[in-house]
């Protein structure tokens, strides 16, 4: 972790959370569900110096929002009034919840926290996070991951024209159909409408056999995709170590890495490529960086996973970086949304991550 910065004295003085749902501009349907609303938990970090930090996460489900916000809430109990030290406090918290075991919940509870607490601690220095972690902003390239859920070609291709929208160079296509024909019809539509430096990227959302990833994998080669993600479970590191080694066509995990020991066990395994670590799975930002680490180590290509805020700066602090995953999903409830101008996420030029929630969109949005 970069210490050039000096950290500013902070002291946590409570945390607020609310849960929103916020509806799609592009239905998302994969092979494992239709999401048409994204359920988030805004995480609101309050010190006794009058700085509040944000924080959001993607809950999956609309029932996970209030059990995760007893958890951060459980959590800021433990470090009350104490001054606001990131890397201090994951220890910590990483001990006092041993017995719960920092997974699922808990780990995306943490992460949220830890987080929110590095907001507050980059908007109290007067800088925007990837300048507190030692790096510049910086434009970072992107691939637009709104909509190009499961539809039939002519569909899929017809909403790849407008993801285009930009100057986005990537997108990404979820895949996953009853047979490999199907696979294959969509891959080509959309491949066919984009034009020859616009990068299509295939998410399998973990929907195949070992068998089947390869015979699909294989027949994928020669459509003209950059990367395959997660074709079969994401914990299967054996199977993902023989189509890594089986396929020329770039192996992508990591959403699923449950803190930086599983990012280290597949690149042990040689179970993947590339990988694409959750801000919210990972641990935060304390945990990002040491996954950031890690994958410079190995010399592995890093992206993100949804989240693109926080993501962003993260990832102008990775120096493996790759691609930074496009949603929309903030837009209803921000007051300024970035924009992305040629393929590129603009990190804006502001303290901290750039979330400054909308009062009157998120009552609007607000989850009863």
């Amino acid at each position: 972790m970069a210490d050039a910065v000096r950290h500013p004295a902070l002291r946590l003085r409570g945390v607020s959370c609310t849960a929103v749902e916020v509806p799609l501009r592009f239905v998302l349907g994969t092979s494992a569900a239709t999401v048409r609303a994204a359920p988030l938990l805004l995480v609101d970090v309050h010190t006794d110096e009058g700085v509040t930090g944000h924080a959001y996460i993607f809950c999956y489900r609309r029932s996970a929002a209030r059990p995760i916000a007893d958890l951060i809430e459980d959590a800021a109990s433990i470090v009350h009034g104490q001054r606001i030290a990131p890397v201090e406090f994951a220890a910590t918290l990483q001990r006092r919840f041993a017995l719960l075991g920092v997974t699922g919940m808990a780990r995306m509870a943490l992460s949220a926290f830890d987080m929110a607490l590095w907001d507050a601690m980059a908007i109290a220095a007067g800088l925007p996070l990837a300048t507190m972690l030692g790096a510049q902003p910086r434009p970072i390239p992107v691939y637009n991951s709104c909509g190009l859920g499961l539809m039939a070609p002519e569909a899929a291709a017809d909403e790849a024209e407008q993801l285009l929208e930009g100057g986005f160079r990537a997108v990404k296509l979820r895949l996953g159909y009853a047979t490999l024909a199907e696979d294959l019809a969509v891959t080509r539509a959309v491949r066919m409408r984009l034009p020859d430096d616009v990068q299509l990227l295939v998410d399998y959302n973990q929907a195949l056999s070992r068998r089947e990833a390869l015979l699909r994998g294989r027949a994928l080669q020669d459509e003209g995709v950059a990367w395959l993600e997660e074709p079969i479970r994401h914990d299967d590191l054996a199977g993902n170590a023989q189509i890594a080694h089986d396929l020329s066509l770039p192996l992508q995990l990591g959403e699923n890495f449950d803190g930086p020991k599983d990012l280290v066990r597949a690149l042990d395994a040689k179970a993947c490529d590339l990988v694409m670590p959750d801000v919210a799975r990972i641990g935060g930002v304390t945990g990002w960086m040491q996954a950031a680490g890690i994958a410079e180590a190995h010399g592995i290509p890093m992206s993100s996973h949804l989240m693109p805020e926080p993501s962003a700066h993260l990832l102008a602090a990775t120096p493996t970086r790759h691609f930074l995953e496009y949603v929309d999903w903030t837009d209803p409830i921000l007051q300024e949304p970035v924009r992305v101008v040629d393929g590129h996420w603009q990190i804006p030029d502001q303290p901290g991550t750039g979330l400054d929630w909308d009062a009157e969109k998120v009552a609007r949005c607000k989850i009863a």
